[in-house]
């Protein structure tokens, strides 16, 4: 491929013409929904900032800022694991586009009702020229996969999680379903009925081993970011130790999950929380304190989100453009 072919590829344009009456309600629907995303995010990080910087004023800087730093590590783990799983079901869309379409869309989870992420994310991925089936199949497999990752770091915290939220532990059950479902014969066989479902093309091709092992890896390496991130803040004031970052791994993993079932709550309000407090008063932790090192976790997701959506977002317009005043400066010289 010439540099100017990959730069057209960089640049592709949305099919739709935005001249018809149709493109331009879809043009202005993409709009109305980035706004109401970014009004919502903005909304979470303004309501929670008062309740958390007492909190985070206790906690020395060095593990703020490294619990911030764990946090955008985690979203990064998560983002490759959905891109891989993305690239394996076509051309490979490139890093920058690919990290712009997954963590902006990712956005929209702050709106009740976790379907719109996926909605989000499906219309940028079309906007940059790619089916919406092909987002939203990736999507599908990449929850599926990280949900057996989550159960399976969360058996960690599986005796605290018993013990203090037994209604959580109905989630464990599903394990040895997903386990089952990771072989690629399965879960192609499985993606393909949920397409057909839909009124869908099947996959064209099995999943491979090597796919379904690097999104799980990747899943994984996200969840134990997001453990150490929780353990960073609770240890800060002498609790919970180095027994404590097993559990608090285990916590976040589940809990994470957890969250994804109350899809009715904007990014599963309240249900990470409670496992999150749960498993810190198991370890020492007041759960007065722990409530607020829970709050203070979410309000870090969200400015997480942000920064990474927003520098994702500005590389990939960046790129866009260089690439299209190339091929209008080799277009010029023809």
């Amino acid at each position: 491929m010439t540099t100017v072919e990959a730069d057209a590829d960089i640049a592709e344009v949305p099919p739709e013409s935005t001249k018809t009456t149709k493109g331009k309600i879809i043009q202005w629907g993409r709009r109305l929904m980035v706004v109401l995303v970014i009004g919502f995010t903005a909304y979470a990080l303004i309501t929670k900032w008062n309740d958390v910087w007492h909190t985070i004023s206790a906690v020395a800087w060095q593990s703020s800022l490294l619990s911030q730093i764990a946090v955008m590590a985690a979203i990064g783990f998560n983002t490759i694991a959905w891109q891989t799983i993305i690239d394996d079901l076509g051309k490979p869309i490139g890093v920058f586009r690919g990290g712009m379409i997954c963590l902006v869309g990712g956005l929209g989870k702050y709106v009740p009702g976790s379907v719109w992420a996926y909605l989000l994310q499906m219309e940028l991925g079309r906007k940059a020229g790619l089916p919406r089936a092909r987002i939203f199949t990736g999507s599908l497999i990449q929850l599926g996969v990280a949900t057996v990752a989550s159960l399976l770091l969360g058996i960690m915290a599986l005796p605290v999680i018993f013990k203090e939220t037994p209604q959580a532990v109905w989630l464990f059950a599903l394990l040895p379903i997903g386990l089952i479902a990771l072989h690629p014969k399965i879960l192609t066989w499985g993606t393909s009925l949920v397409l057909k479902t839909l009124r869908r093309p099947p996959l064209d091709h099995q999943l491979r081993w090597g796919t379904i092992g690097k999104v799980l890896g990747f899943s994984m390496l996200g969840y134990i970011a997001f453990g150490a991130h929780m353990w960073l803040l609770a240890n800060s004031v002498g609790a919970p130790g180095v027994s404590g970052l097993v559990l608090c791994i285990g916590a976040m993993a589940i809990s994470l999950t957890a969250g994804l079932f109350a899809f009715f709550l904007p990014s599963g309000a309240g249900v990470r929380e409670g496992v999150i407090v749960a498993v810190l008063a198991a370890s020492g932790i007041d759960p007065v304190q722990g409530l607020a090192f829970a709050v203070a976790s979410r309000l870090m997701f969200i400015i997480a989100d942000i920064v990474t959506a927003g520098a994702a977002a500005g590389i990939a317009t960046y790129r866009k453009r260089q690439a299209e005043a190339r091929i209008a400066a080799a277009a010029a010289a023809q």
